[in-house]
């Protein structure tokens, strides 16, 4: 009737056997054939030319389970996959593989072919991709996935962008920007943000000699290599600034209060030589125009050539005290404030770096790359005695996402969206979405915004969406275009299959408006960010068609992505969406933390502590991963991976799980027990299946509400808890009914109550551990009903009996559950088995429970008698001593006045207290103190002849002392032991009867021959002889006792 199930834990080969079976009848598609009100979910795109790492199945797994969630909830979720094509990091990949290095070797061997490999490569992992997600129980709809280089989806963009063009928020700027100088193109703020490292460099402390004066001005820089294109330097004019005789002989100007700081080195205390001599002092202001010659000579020519004045002091407030000199060198083609400055002081501009991010011809380091050309500028300064120290110092610096290249702040032209303008727009729909945790939202990411940058918007690459806008060579005249229909329109040049890609695009021309000369598209393309950003409205080809699709579909109700994105696709959807539509494109968020290895360091190849998702999940099979990714830790911190803590989570949950479902299966088939058969008739069940169902359905409750509020460790608890009392609790309490030879009211009932258990947490926990819950579905379920849905994942959620929830019954139980893991605790401290029998237990504990409660905890321990009383002071002691390593630290002397005191305090009444308040309240001569319970070292003091501990409010004492009634009694119980150990180990079936054969100790012979119904009853024995051995045999010592038993089937 119902497959046979095997307790063999490897699941790797059953999911295999589910997703064929996934794919054979196409479930996946079916759940999308569902109606119900819509529950939208965006795919953030990955890329396909790179490969899935760790951290994507932890993304995979989260975007997964919510959907399934929400579609067994009944709602229509569609789940649109998508790739992002785009950018530099292809071109790299391209680049790589033909052998080319920079824009010039691309240039040379050809747009068009490069574009056509750029568009080959970016599916070269596609199918591993696709393997991938399978693999995972990633469901997406990958056979019409949204594609970023598509015309359709480029063509929604230039749309949007021309809305944003025609609002007056994009512009070209000349700007200070965060360059790659090896990609040759500059980054957003939000790339900027991907990508700091911290490094170890040399500064300089430079001295400018005066123009007119026998001193220097000290100036500090963090970049050396920017000196050459120096043509000013500036001071903070409201701080204070001293002209010093130094003990080296110069005289410099510096900020005083960084003159010991600086000059301080120079003192020599045995010769009585102070660092330095204050001659005059001066605001910062008195020193604004004072002129200093140029440190190259290369400088001037450049600067005559634009007529303009150079070297000398400005005045601004962004000089600080903190460190440097308090005299900042500037040079506005590196520096967003020294640009700033500069320009207002109009300051001649020098750029003696070039776009590959050496240094110009015009130099001394003509052909360095910037960062090589540091340490030569340091030992030319020296050697002209223009350097007055290079001290290390370690920062931040920002070093490209894609490439690894160090970035420089440069002065380059550039298409901006200003971001700035639509600020409070931006922060007043992020307070409309459900960050989850909220403090990165309010946080992180709300600090972002209101800090808020101009989006740069255009790249200066090539396999990229093309900016669309043309500008006239003539007249200056530019035009965004908005679409396809629009271009031709303008144009007499552009195909009839126009591809919305460089080289194509670049010859399409139209005429200018103003003045009828031709206009040229410009060169840029735009920042892949804009195209995963626009994916709300983009796949669907919106507004040129789908328009209600779009519209019924936005904003989403849920995305999730690790915390890098704060300021990559979260950014980049919001600040598009306010744009265009000015709302939130989403509505809840889960923000997920970093995955890393088991000793918390972050995952690369370089470390050697890489996991391959692949080996991963080929080793422990997706459902105990997701599981390990559910329970481990909120979402969004970061995620120890390691093998141990994902078997550990398979065999506790999972394991015990199937166990207790092929627990049924075995019994069921025996009996030829089909559920369909039979009703589950809530009033003639006894209190531990109404235990079971109330459980169930507080578990289910407790899952749906925390699923609904994606709170996902939570509602995994729920489940794990349930998972766990069912097993150790109700099939262990049960297990005798499901042995009854008749088909009994009783046996009907456990077996209903767990069936019900077991496909209703089945249901519960699909969307979490989709694989084997098909599983068990398929063989409990349409194994015997062909009319049930096809799939569990078709099913629906289960709902909730809120009559079958008893809070009381289930309170009493779990007074039960705790007074019986009290209860094993005592006997695993007195070190006496629990098949040894016990005369009596006394429990003080916060209610007095039926006898229907007691026979439970009586049969649990093995006790004959379970008698509950008032005052647990003679039942157990507590003595207290001082701990200490958390103590001593603290009160030092007083240590021995503290042990003095908690020697005499009464020690149940300040066991009590501490339970109670937390704390402990002692009165010494310094007054009253109070300790924590990490402050004592607590000890309970037993009873002769009994063994008691204490928790929960709760306390019970065992009677360890044995008769010789219950001594027997004990031997009785190991030989049953021994005997089913043996019925296992031989092979025999549960129903098997048996003949059992004993040899050896007379006592034990004696014992046997004495309780020989008790024994063959539990066994299932025919026959039982003693003083010879036949069939499976084995030796044992039982209790001090030797024996040879063997058994054999009849």
């Amino acid at each position: 009737m119902y497959k046979k199930v095997s307790t063999d834990l490897n699941f790797v080969e059953r999911e295999k056997a589910v997703q064929q079976f996934w794919k054979d009848e196409k479930i996946f598609e079916k759940t999308e054939e569902k109606k119900g009100p819509s529950f939208v979910f965006y795919d953030g795109p990955p890329t396909a030319n790179g490969k899935p790492h760790i951290g994507h199945v932890l993304t995979r797994v989260i975007k997964d389970m919510i959907p399934r969630y929400r579609t067994m909830k009944g709602y229509f979720v569609p789940r649109k996959a998508g790739w992002d094509t785009h950018g530099l990091p292809v071109e790299l990949e391209v680049e790589k593989e033909l052998g080319l290095d920079g824009k010039e070797q691309i240039e040379e061997y050809g747009l068009e072919p490069f574009i056509d490999m750029c568009k080959e490569s970016v599916w070269k992992y596609k199918g591993m991709w696709e393997d991938f997600s399978g693999t995972v129980g990633f469901w997406a709809d990958m056979d019409n996935p949204y594609v970023t280089y598509h015309n359709s989806f480029i063509e929604s963009e230039w749309w949007a962008l021309k809305q944003i063009y025609d609002k007056g928020l994009m512009y070209k700027g000349f700007k200070i920007v965060p360059y790659c100088p090896r990609c040759g193109t500059p980054l957003s703020s939000h790339e900027v943000a991907q990508g700091y490292k911290d490094i170890k460099e040399r500064s300089a402390v430079v001295r400018f000699k005066l123009k007119d004066e026998d001193a220097y001005f000290l100036a500090w820089t963090t970049t050396p290599w920017t000196l050459p294109s120096n043509v000013a330097l500036c001071v903070n004019p409201d701080d204070e600034y001293a002209k010093v005789k130094a003990a080296d002989g110069y005289t410099y100007y510096m900020a005083t209060a960084l003159l010991d700081t600086v000059l301080g080195k120079l003192a020599d205390e045995e010769k009585g030589i102070k660092a330095y001599e204050v001659l005059e002092t001066y605001k910062g202001k008195d020193l604004e125009y004072k002129e200093y010659i140029p440190l190259y000579d290369c400088e001037i020519p450049v600067v005559e050539k634009q007529h303009k004045k150079g070297f000398y002091v400005m005045c601004d407030s962004y000089v600080t005290m903190s460190d440097g000199t308090g005299i900042v060198h500037c040079a506005p083609a590196f520096g967003e404030d020294d640009a700033r400055v500069c320009g207002r002081y109009d300051m001649p501009f020098i750029q003696f770096v070039d776009t590959k991010g050496d240094m110009t011809a015009e130099t001394p380091f003509a052909g360095l790359f910037v960062k090589k050309a540091d340490p030569e500028v340091l030992k030319d300064l020296d050697k002209r005695g223009l350097l007055f120290d290079a001290p290390k110092f370690e920062h931040s610096y920002p070093h490209c996402w894609r490439c690894d290249t160090p970035l420089i702040y440069y002065a380059r032209e550039s298409w901006y969206i200003k971001m700035t303008a639509v600020k409070d727009d931006l922060i007043r729909n992020n307070n409309t979405i459900n960050w989850i945790p909220e403090s990165i939202g309010k946080g992180r990411f709300g600090d972002w915004l209101e800090n808020v940058q101009d989006w740069a918007i255009s790249r200066n690459r090539y396999w990229g969406t093309p900016l669309n806008v043309w500008e006239c060579e003539d007249c200056g005249h530019r035009h965004a275009i908005g679409s396809i229909e629009e271009l031709k329109s303008m144009s007499d040049n552009c195909p009839e299959d126009i591809e919305l890609h460089r080289p194509y695009i670049d010859a399409v021309t139209i005429k200018c408006p103003h003045c009828g000369k031709t206009m040229k598209r410009v060169p840029e393309v735009i920042d892949c960010w804009f195209d995963s950003g626009s994916m709300p409205f983009a796949q669907h080809h919106y507004p040129f068609e789908n328009k209600e699709l779009f519209e019924s579909q936005f904003p989403a109700d849920f995305i999730s992505e690790a915390v890098d994105q704060t300021r990559g696709w979260f950014y980049s959807l919001l600040a598009i969406s306010t744009l265009i539509f000015n709302k939130a494109p989403f509505k809840n968020v889960i923000v997920l933390g970093h995955v890393q290895d088991e000793n918390g360091q972050k995952m690369s190849k370089s470390k050697g502590n890489a996991v391959n998702p692949f080996d991963a999940l080929n080793t422990y099979g997706a459902d105990a991963i997701r599981w390990y990714f559910y329970t481990n830790s909120a979402p969004w911190l970061p995620n120890r991976f390691y093998g141990k803590a994902v078997t550990e989570g398979q065999r506790k949950v999972m394991g015990t799980l199937w166990n207790t479902y092929a627990f049924f299966v075995l019994y069921a088939n025996i009996d030829n027990f089909d559920a369909t058969k039979y009703t589950l008739d809530y009033d003639k069940l006894p209190v531990m299946d109404k235990w079971c169902l109330s459980k169930l359905n507080t578990m289910v409750k407790g899952v749906d509400t925390n699923l609904n509020n994606y709170r996902i460790p939570e509602a995994a608890r729920y489940i794990s808890d349930f998972i766990d009392e069912l097993s150790n609790w109700y099939v262990r309490r049960c297990r005798e009914r499901f042995w009854e030879t008749e088909m009994t009211q009783d046996k009907i009932n456990a077996y209903m109550t767990l069936y019900t258990a077991l496909v209703t947490t089945a249901k519960t926990a699909a969307p979490m551990i989709p694989f084997m819950t098909e599983d068990i579905y398929q063989n409990l379920v349409r194994s015997i009903d062909k009319n049930a849905p096809e799939s569990i994942h078709l099913c629906d959620f289960p709902k909730v009996n809120e009559e079958w929830i008893d809070a009381e019954l289930e309170a009493n139980m779990e007074e039960v559950l705790d007074i019986v893991g009290l209860g094993r605790a005592c006997r695993n401290g007195a070190n006496i088995k629990n098949r040894q029998p016990l005369g009596v237990m006394y429990v003080k504990a916060n209610k007095d429970l039926s006898d229907f409660y007691t026979d439970i905890i009586k049969d649990e321990l093995n006790v004959k008698k379970v008698e509950f009383v008032k005052d647990a002071d003679s039942l157990l002691s507590y003595g207290f001593k001082p701990q200490m390593r958390t103590l001593g630290p603290k009160y030092g002397k007083q240590l021995g006045e503290i042990r003095e005191a908690l020697a005499n305090v009464d020690g149940n009444a300040a066991k009590a207290e501490l339970d109670k308040t937390g704390v402990l309240k002692l009165q010494i001569s310094s007054g009253e103190i109070s300790l924590t319970e990490e402050d004592l070292l607590i000890e309970a003091k037993q009873q002769e002849g009994y063994y008691s501990l204490s928790d929960f409010g709760i306390t019970v004492a065992l009677d360890t002392r044995l008769s010789d009634e219950l001594i027997t009694e004990g031997f009785v119980r190991e030989i049953v032991s021994k005997i089913q150990t043996m019925r296992k180990d031989a092979g025999f079936e549960v129903m098997d009867h048996i003949a059992v054969y004993l040899d050896g100790s007379e006592r034990l012979m004696d014992i046997v021959n004495n309780n020989r119904n008790a024994v063959m009853g539990d066994v299932l024995a025919d026959e039982l002889h003693t003083g010879s051995v036949e069939g499976y045999t084995a030796e044992w010592n039982i209790n001090g006792e030797k024996a040879k038993m063997g058994v054999r089937k009849v």
